[in-house]
């Protein structure tokens, strides 16, 4: 009988396209490491006697901001997800698709736009990215240009606004026109409602008229 093939073409059995860990490095690794913290916690035993703080575990080697803050080129998109139904597979795990919002850098979960927001203004956040909290000095050529820019955008505003303002005025105008031609209309079926109602009253008056002078006035019985 013929073996299965697995999807990489090799045997169903064979495993060997899968990574290998190196067993030996990590416990190594494994060991180092507890191995300062032993020292540390000792350490800290010893300034705790002197009555001094103790010393705290080494944080994230990250390497140092080379970088000012920069501003951001792209929304946030806090809403973007605001009034939407999602299915949530797994709601105790972490990274993108959970509910909130999630920060690609640090790999970390937020689960209101007030926390990311708060993250990503944050001073680890930014020194994940290179950057420091200081902000670049702006110069007078940038100050005017963005003067300028502003100005612009702010003129493209004004025309946008006066050309919706004149489109908004033709709406209510059409709109007073018409109902304007509907109040003329009712005006006009009930002048003619009352002019049906007089022709109708007066062909009765009139025939009431020829049967007296025809004798026709009274047909009622003389019996007393």
């Amino acid at each position: 009988m013929a073996e299965k093939a697995g999807a990489y073409g090799t045997k169903a059995s064979d495993t060997d396209f899968r990574k290998k860990w190196d067993k030996e490095e990590y416990a190594e690794r494994a060991r180092k490491k507890d191995d300062e913290e032993r020292i540390r916690m000792q350490e800290n035993e010893e300034r705790i006697k002197q009555g001094k703080k103790p010393r705290k575990a080494p944080k994230e080697d990250l390497p140092k901001p080379t970088e000012l803050m920069k501003r951001r080129e792209t929304s946030l998109e806090l809403d973007k997800n605001l009034g939407k139904t999602m299915v949530v597979q797994n709601p105790g795990a972490r990274g993108p698709g959970q509910p909130g919002f999630f920060c690609d850098t640090c790999n970390r979960n937020y689960r209101d736009s007030t926390g990311y927001l708060d993250h990503i203004n944050s001073k680890a956040h930014l020194r994940k990215l290179g950057q420091t909290t200081r902000v670049e000095r702006s110069t007078l050529a940038q100050v005017r240009a963005r003067i300028a820019y502003l100005r612009e955008k702010t003129k493209e505003a004004s025309s946008a606004k006066a050309f919706d303002f004149d489109q908004r005025l033709a709406e209510v105008k059409a709109k007073e026109d018409a109902r304007r031609a509907e109040k003329k209309a009712q005006k006009q079926a009930q002048k003619e409602e009352a002019r049906l109602a007089l022709a109708k009253d007066t062909v009765l008056d009139g025939a009431d008229d020829m049967s007296k002078l025809m004798g026709f006035g009274g047909f009622g019985s003389t019996k007393k």
